[in-house]
């Protein structure tokens, strides 16, 4: 049949079902008639693109871009999510898949392998950093990107993959076989003693299973030592399923807390999500870590534990989403995730920072001013406020790397450095909370990036750039003069930067050799003896005085 006459019986039938659709909505409310009416305007559009254009035209990719400006100005959390990323999806929200457990990076024509994770097929095999993936399955993967690979390695559970590896050490040619197995991400990638009876576990997302593995952390902190404290780590913590943060408060709280309440549009999104369990640690002091990447759920934890008065948080306000996600299906395998309702944290705030109903004419959005911000209690009776995120008790001034030593990081040269290092220091044993590459090892570093070109302009010489322009145009010619002078003496290339971030990029290096000696927990303890935010939270936890203080008086400090 010919291919126009098919799309048009396909689309002709699609007409059908879309006006008696469109009538069912005209007998409802009012407003069901512009619905009706753009369901059959973008049906009428789809087919004809499809009949008529110059070209032939993907239906699904018409879908696609169509759902996209659907929800362009919504709010970037609503999304039409396709058949083929419902893999990516569900690997999001169960932190599992199929696969040998290990990150991949390109270097040069080939990938290799960048972090195989503990215990995973991969790890058990004798996979390690910087071993270099040859071939899969007979295929020579000279030139393959890393999508390709990891398409190639990942897989259904129980079946197998054969890849040939040279080893970073030796360049020897191993030919491995490997089965693939459910791949879980752990949620809670570290629990340790910070001080004497001070625990800390630091918590990275919201996924299903993350409150088992929260509450199998504490016990495993319970049985080896008496806890006087516990810090809970949610720093960078985006959130992901709200139930599990509920479970998680439950461990703090008695049974049948209101934790949070949703509230939208619609009757159904309307809930309160109370605790179910008896608490484990009713009484323990906590002091809980965030800052301005702290989201969603973790912010959930955070603020329900202020708002309880059972925890001092600690750090800089947090991200400030209060928006909750559904996910709804369209057939076919595919979903639309849609933002259903606002959560409320027990005091009865709020913390959604932007109000996305509320564009500029030209698209822009803005967060709610903190003078703005309405006033609400604790359970104790202290003063919080919605001021678009959490405040902390203590606020602390966040601590950044270098955008010099990322941009390192991001080209993979701290990588290929630790590469050649490890050629001669594979067989060295080190301590994981005192190593330090020295200062000899960081003179080799120097040498090692002679012959490397990084793309990086500072802050300073950039804003510079815009001043000149700008004079320029203003005709200001004294003042040209004056920002070439001080552009002259600007001391930002490449050799000295290397000497001013120096402690950065010496830490940037640390972490990775610890990374191939202890996995990603080693370099966790590592980091935790620089920390100021834990030493802080350690601090508070070990002068009662203080805690009791803050948990119980007459003021945030948001105020």
């Amino acid at each position: 049949m010919n291919r126009k006459i098919t799309h048009l019986l396909r689309y002709t039938a699609i007409i059908a079902v879309t006006t008696l659709v469109c009538a069912l909505f005209w007998c409802g409310k009012p407003n069901d008639f512009g619905l009706g009416r753009n369901m059959e305007i973008l049906v009428n559009m789809m087919r004809n693109l499809s009949l008529f254009y110059v070209d032939e035209v993907d239906p699904d990719q018409l879908m696609a871009d169509a759902a996209q400006g659907m929800v362009r100005n919504l709010d970037p959390y609503t999304e039409y999510l396709p058949e083929e990323k419902m893999s990516e999806f569900d690997m999001l929200t169960t932190g599992k898949y199929g696969g040998v457990g290990s990150l991949i990076r390109k270097k040069g024509d080939y990938i290799i392998f960048a972090q195989p994770y503990q215990g995973s097929p991969a790890d058990r095999a004798g996979i390690r950093i910087g071993d270099k993936i040859i071939a899969i399955d007979g295929k020579l993967t000279k030139g393959w990107e890393p999508a390709q690979i990891s398409e190639a390695l990942k897989g259904t559970p129980n079946t197998t993959v054969e890849v040939v590896v040279e080893r970073l050490i030796g360049a020897k040619h191993d030919t491995l076989t490997l089965t693939r197995e459910r791949i879980a991400i752990p949620s809670v990638p570290y629990a340790g003693f910070v001080a004497d009876g001070i625990g800390y576990v630091q918590h990275n997302d919201f996924i299903d299973g993350s409150y088992e593995e929260m509450r199998a952390a504490i016990e495993r902190l319970r049985s080896q030592d008496t806890l006087r404290g516990l810090i809970l780590d949610y720093r960078s913590n985006g959130g992901g399923i709200l139930q599990e943060a509920v479970k998680i408060v439950s461990m703090f709280v008695p049974k049948g807390t209101e934790i949070v309440r949703t509230k939208g549009r619609a009757a159904s999104s309307e809930q309160i999500f109370r605790t179910n369990e008896e608490p484990i640690l009713p009484d323990l002091p906590l002091v809980v870590l965030i800052n301005g990447s702290s989201a969603s759920a973790a912010e959930i934890v955070a603020g329900s534990l202020q708002d309880l008065d059972r925890a001092v948080l600690i750090g800089q306000k947090s991200f400030g989403k209060g928006l909750v996600q559904t996910t709804l299906p369209l057939g076919y395998n595919t979903l639309l995730k849609v933002t259903t309702a606002k959560y409320y944290i027990p005091s009865g705030r709020c913390i959604q920072a932007i109000d996305y109903s509320s564009r500029q004419k030209d698209g822009t959005v803005n967060k709610t001013a903190d003078s703005l911000a309405h006033e609400f209690t604790t359970k104790g009776g202290r003063k919080v406020y919605d001021v678009g995120g959490i405040t902390p008790d203590i606020v602390t001034e966040p601590e950044y790397i270098s955008r010099f030593a990322v941009t390192l990081l991001a080209m993979g040269l701290i990588e290929d450095f630790v590469d050649d290092y490890m050629q001669e220091h594979h067989a060295d044993t080190i301590d994981l909370k005192s190593f330090s590459i020295t200062d000899e090892d960081y003179q080799k570093f120097e040498e090692f990036m002679k012959d490397k070109e990084v793309p990086y302009e500072s802050e300073s010489r950039r804003v510079l750039k815009l001043l000149k322009k700008a004079a320029e145009s203003d005709l200001y010619r004294d003042m040209v003069e004056q920002i070439e002078t001080l552009e002259a003496n600007l001391k930002d290339d490449q050799q000295t930067n290397l000497q001013t971030y120096k402690k950065e990029i010496t830490e940037t290096i640390n972490s990775d050799i610890i990374l191939r000696h202890a996995y990603q927990a080693g370099v966790i303890e590592h980091n935790l003896t620089l920390d100021s935010e834990t030493a802080r939270a350690t601090e508070v936890l070990e002068n009662p005085e203080e805690y009791q203080k803050i948990v119980t008086g007459p003021k945030s400090a948001a105020e």
